[in-house]
């Protein structure tokens, strides 16, 4: 009875009726102007009925050829177009609302003034040359996505440490909030009562009684049904700053699509992590819904951490619509002995990110492989030029290896998941199933001396609708760690076969129909 009447379930019964008003409303419209037509002029009824035909088709070509030329995901556009043309003008209707793949201009127009905010921080600390000297082949993507964001910028003097489970990361991350002196940022997907909120909890209220500056941003879809509606209040009367990116509000729009599913902890602007890890009991194992919860983290310390805290700064002032001065929260930094390059980037919709950052700098690094790439992804729901890099990498040779869950978390998601197995098998690509359990890390590796963490899946969702972070390595420490990490996973994961992958035929139809649905998801 209790999630009968949560907040999750409220939200989803608001969008459902939306929708159907929506209906009702343009099927009223039109049965009320068929009414009183013939109701005045019956001679002309007939004459009507044919206009509004001819009308309805009009509209819908002209959607269709505004879908075909649209500059939009490519994957999209297919059931977009299917859509219009089963549901003629409700089709367009739909199309009209719920297509738009853009944050508001009000909200873009703020970003950009924010971004203008963090430019004068934004200078590496070293030369073109030295990156090129000393990443040589690698240069490139390092160098492309720089081209793509200009907030990415590349850095060294940063140390970094991997956390191969959510229980390694919550220690050390107590530890750090402890050594809070000025300032503790908190940015999440998903904040949830228990013991690990808890934990954090009670470190953040004592760092807010010596005078440390605490905020923390949540998303409101995100935690939905795991703090109540008016959590935000409750952690303001503790002191916390406090505000939920995009809160829920019953209208038709499809606005609510843009989550923030980054996972940032900023500490005095020397500290950051990052990785898949919220702060919800499952990830540190703490409840065991779907086996062995295997996650991941990032810890860089130094140089580095600059991009995170504007990559924040600029987040957190779009929702409380001001204008802050970034410099007083940009420290001085140590000098650290030379342990590689680091590059935190952020990844979201358009126009605030003009192309899909995250999948660009995935592809680059397929592009320039020549041993190995190993991928850890939650789910695995790609698209044509990710599913073509796979492949490519794998046909030259490069051994290429993705590991997902074998205890799914959503399984409508898992079949979706397992629908792209076939295809990249026959390739030359390894997939693994981690049977433990739910594998939720977000890793890449390649070579040894290319890695990323973050928050993003190989999924429509992180790379076309979320708002996403991640940190791109070469040549650092935490390499070696993933590595390791990545030995173990494949020990105690199984290897998909062809014979494993195939589905029967009445099941592979329905994933086939789901799949031409699943960019607008």
């Amino acid at each position: 009875m209790k999630k009968l009447f949560s907040r999750f379930t409220l939200v989803g019964l608001t969008i459902i009726l939306m929708f159907l008003f929506s209906f009702a409303l343009i099927a009223g419209a039109i049965y009320v102007a068929l009414y009183l037509f013939n109701y005045y002029l019956p001679d002309y009824t007939v004459y009507l009925y044919y206009l509004l035909v001819g009308l309805a088709w009009l509209i819908e070509v002209m959607a269709v050829l505004h879908v075909v030329n649209r500059d939009m995901f490519p994957e999209s556009k297919l059931p977009w177009i299917l859509c219009i043309v089963a549901l003629n003008v409700l089709g367009v209707a739909i199309y009209i609302v719920f297509s738009h793949n853009r944050p508001t201009r009000f909200q873009h127009r703020r970003y950009m003034i924010l971004y203008r905010h963090s430019q004068p921080f934004l200078k590496r600390s070293f030369s073109k040359e030295y990156l090129e000297e000393t990443l040589k082949s690698r240069a490139d993507v390092s160098e492309a996505l720089l081209l793509s964001s200009p907030a990415a910028v590349a850095y060294g003097n940063t140390k970094t440490k991997y956390f191969p489970s959510g229980e390694s990361f919550y220690e050390a991350l107590l530890q750090d909030l402890e050594r809070a002196e000025k300032y503790i940022f908190l940015e999440f997907f998903i904040i949830a009562k228990g013991e690990m909120w808890s934990g954090v909890l009670d470190v953040l209220r004592r760092k807010v009684q010596e005078g440390v500056e605490v905020r923390v941003m949540y998303d409101d879809i995100g935690s939905v049904s795991r703090v109540h509606v008016r959590y935000c209040k409750t952690l303001r009367k503790m002191g916390i700053q406090c505000v939920k990116f995009n809160p829920f509000v019953p209208v038709i729009t499809n606005v609510h699509n843009f989550r923030d599913h980054r996972k940032i902890v900023i500490i005095d602007g020397k500290i950051a992590y990052t990785g898949g890890i919220n702060l919800g009991d499952e990830y540190i194992n703490k409840t065991h819904l779907y086996g062995h919860w295997k996650d991941s983290a990032i810890r860089l310390e130094g140089e580095g951490v600059k991009n995170f805290i504007l990559l924040f700064l600029a987040m957190y002032d779009l929702q409380i619509k001001k204008e802050e001065d970034f410099a007083k929260y940009i420290p001085e930094y140590e000098k650290y002995e030379d342990e590689g390059i680091v590059q935190a980037f952020g990844s979201g919709p358009r126009p605030m990110y003009e192309r899909q950052i995250a999948e660009d700098v995935f592809i680059n690094i397929l592009g320039g492989a020549k041993e190995y790439v190993y991928i850890t992804t939650p789910y695995l729901i790609i698209d044509y030029r990710m599913r073509e890099a796979l492949c490519l990498a794998a046909q030259r040779g490069v051994d290429v290896r993705i590991v997902t869950p074998k205890i799914p978390d959503k399984k409508i998601i898992f079949a979706l998941t397992r629908s792209n197995y076939m295809a990249l098998i026959k390739a030359g690509v390894k997939i693994y199933e981690y049977s433990p359990g739910f594998i939720h890390a977000k890793n890449f590796l390649c070579d040894g001396e290319v890695g990323v963490v973050g928050t993003v899946n190989l999924d429509y969702r992180s790379f076309v609708h979320h708002y996403e972070d991640a940190v791109l390595m070469f040549k650092t420490k935490a390499l070696e760690e993933i590595r390791r990490d990545f030995d173990e996973i494949f020990e105690i994961s199984e290897l998909q076969t062809k014979e494993s992958a195939k589905r029967n035929i009445i099941f592979r139809w329905i994933l086939e129909i789901a799949k031409v649905f699943a960019p607008l998801f």
